[in-house]
């Protein structure tokens, strides 16, 4: 008998998951890499070659502004599939997800704002620590197995994705440079010609891409940060559906999807985090740990996020307006609570954009998301070693 697309979607969201946590895993190594290679003799090395110019970027900015421009089309991608056709398609899904991403976003810019009062160069982070690394998250789950259930897994995807969104948000309203009205609007017209595109049926994807190509030197030259290009042009590419075949194999968004993703995964965001992970500890001292930027910053993704994920989860459930993921037990949900304080990809993008003129304060901000980061994946990962699921109940 043919399976359904019930049945499918399962096997097809196990796929994404893997993919995701593999990905983590290499994204760790690289990090690793980066702190290894910035305190070695290859040092000089290293940020030399960051700062040579190829064409009118240097090496650093093609990395952030063109490479990531990438994985923030797959971003958008991810974000439209799950919110038309995904795990976030109804009301009911995106609840809890929704208020453990809003508690996990907000709570961790309150602890930064309050520990840099006063000091108007640094509040402009307040958002870095709001963000949660999906990849690196889910790569810590898969190290776990099968001691975390899937429906956790799930939970952590879908609250990453609305994280995702309201990080692009942020990025849109609050970090973007002085504005060239002709530059943005030439980027306006050309959206319009895409979504004009999507309207009509066009397909193919060869000419979504160029347009996408043209909309990102528009968008670059306009003073919005040029990455958001990539989430734009995702909202325009085609995801088609049919009755009783959702998520259509062969749609044009579904196809860029899987192309893009092992790329994404494997290359550009292991890239970033060699490029951005590097920062030489000599000289480092415990008062430079303790200054308001990384403490901010690493207090707000450790103790910030979990107590708004794990809190709101728990004030939604107890209330009845959802349900607690299945099979899961309270103190693994405030294990995967405390991963969701794996902030880096994002928040270090999102520190870069707060302090580009300050290579200090960028310095700083490399320090607090890697200590809140590994703080929160060597503690969650132990609260889950040690939570036990629930048992299921024999059949009779």
């Amino acid at each position: 008998m043919m399976a359904s697309s019930t049945d499918r979607r399962p096997s097809a969201l196990r796929a994404f998951l893997a993919g995701e946590a593999a990905g983590g895993i290499v994204l760790m190594a690289a990090a690793a890499a980066a702190m290894i290679v910035a305190n070695s003799p290859l040092a000089p090395t290293y940020f030399a070659a960051l700062k040579a110019y190829i064409g009118p970027l240097n090496v650093l900015h093609w990395i952030n502004d063109a490479l990531m421009a990438v994985f923030f089309l797959l971003v958008g991608l991810e974000i439209k599939r799950e919110f038309l056709d995904g795990q976030l398609s109804t009301w009911p899904r995106r609840i809890l997800p929704g208020i453990a991403a809003a508690g996990g976003m907000i709570a961790p810019a309150i602890i930064y704002v309050a520990i840099n009062a006063g000091q108007a160069e640094t509040l402009r982070g307040w958002a870095i620590p709001t963000a949660t690394d999906i990849a690196f998250a889910l790569g810590v789950l898969a190290l776990l197995g099968k001691r975390v259930p899937v429906s956790l897994k799930i939970f952590l995807t879908a609250l990453a994705i609305i994280d995702d969104l309201g990080a692009v948000a942020i990025i849109a309203a609050f970090y973007t440079a002085d504005l060239s009205l002709a530059w943005l609007g030439g980027a306006v017209a050309v959206l319009a010609v895409l979504t004009i595109l999507n309207r009509r049926g066009e397909e193919r994807l060869p000419i979504y891409l160029a347009l996408g190509a043209v909309l990102w030197v528009f968008v670059l030259k306009s003073g919005v940060h040029a990455t958001l290009a990539g989430v734009a042009l995702a909202l325009t590419v085609p995801l088609r559906t049919s009755p009783g075949r959702p998520d259509d194999p062969h749609s044009p968004l579904h196809t860029l999807e899987h192309a893009l993703h092992p790329w994404v995964a494997f290359m550009i965001v292991p890239i970033f985090g060699f490029a951005n992970a590097g920062v030489s500890l000599a000289g480092m001292s415990i008062s430079a740990l303790l200054a308001p930027v990384p403490l901010g910053i690493a207090a707000g993704l450790f103790v910030g996020k979990q107590i708004g994920v794990f809190l709101t989860t728990f004030i939604a459930v107890k209330l009845g307006w959802t349900d607690c993921p299945e099979d899961a037990t309270w103190p693994q949900v405030y294990g995967v609570s405390l991963l969701c304080g794996i902030g880096f990809t994002m928040s270090l993008f999102i520190g870069l954009l707060a302090f580009p003129n300050s290579a200090t304060l960028q310095d700083e901000v490399k320090i607090g998301v890697l200590a809140g980061s590994l703080l929160s994946a060597f503690v969650g990962t132990l609260v889950l070693l040690i939570a036990k699921r629930e048992a299921r109940p024999t059949p009779s």
